[in-house]
């Protein structure tokens, strides 16, 4: 590890409301293993996202539904222990908040052991962000479209096309900053949606398939690189193309989401 990165300073969630705050764009890319972690890390990216994709880009399943709260602790705390700078959150996988206390349970398992910063689950579940708080555990929201709910909503669909769901997402949003969460990933809804909800909430708004205007981007980092298996989605990009380098591409991501230049249209719904 350089000089440079051992002498940085660990962002906050009072560092990313900065960010917001100066209208600076925060970058994100999900993360499973040290050597990864460390080269993003080095790259600039403010926020490490150890998701539950890697059920799918790791383990090779169709879906995140099989992922358990061990395999995310051990993830994890690969991601944490390389990093230096970056602001590292945790998905709570399927079925593992179902309750306020089970929430806290699993919750403090990938903190102590995973030595995440920040947990993040799907949904309106306001009681158990609220009693996570109070436990001093920091909460990561996520709407629009919910990977671990695959199987209720019949697929991986954008959300809020329409204007009564558009309206129930913006209303789910407000509540779940009320409820305290620090922080919102919008999966797969429309841009004019994810610029309102951007706007409205005072926490930062984290996109994925979700527009410009979303306070920050985060993508599945091996979508970007274009070695997932299955097809890319629509939303993300190849920044392997004429990079040379996985950490040029890292690089390049890093700078375009920085620049305003990604995502495109193209890349919007």
């Amino acid at each position: 590890m350089s000089l440079y990165a051992d002498t940085r300073k660990s962002l906050t969630i009072n560092d990313l409301n900065a960010m917001k705050q100066r209208g600076e764009k925060i970058c994100s890319l999900t993360a499973y293993d040290a050597s990864f972690a460390a080269l993003m890390d080095q790259a600039g990216i403010d926020v490490l996202l150890v998701g539950d994709s890697l059920g799918m880009v790791i383990q090779g399943h169709n879906s995140t539904i099989p992922v358990s709260v061990d395999d995310m602790a051990y993830h994890c705390r690969c991601v944490a222990g390389s990093r230096q700078r970056a602001f590292v959150v945790a998905d709570l996988p399927f079925a593992s908040y179902a309750t306020p206390q089970q929430a806290l349970q699993n919750a403090s398992k990938l903190m102590q052991h995973g030595l995440a910063q920040m947990v993040k689950l799907e949904g309106v579940k306001l009681e158990v962000i609220e009693f996570l708080l109070e436990q001093g555990i920091p909460v990561c929201g996520h709407l629009g479209l919910l990977p671990q709910s695959v199987n209720r909503l019949g697929g991986y669909k954008v959300q809020g096309r329409d204007s009564e769901q558009a309206e129930q997402i913006l209303d789910a949003a407000l509540s779940i900053e009320q409820a305290g969460a620090a922080l919102l990933v919008l999966e797969c809804v429309p841009a004019t949606l994810a610029a309102e909800i951007s706007s409205q909430l005072t926490i930062p708004v984290i996109g994925i398939g979700a527009g410009l205007d979303c306070d920050g981007q985060v993508l599945v980092v091996y979508d970007m690189l274009d070695i997932s298996i299955g097809n890319r989605p629509r939303f993300s990009k190849n920044f392997m193309t004429d990079a040379g380098s996985i950490e040029h591409a890292i690089r390049g991501y890093h700078q375009a989401v920085k620049s305003k230049q990604f995502p495109g249209p193209e890349h919007s719904y």
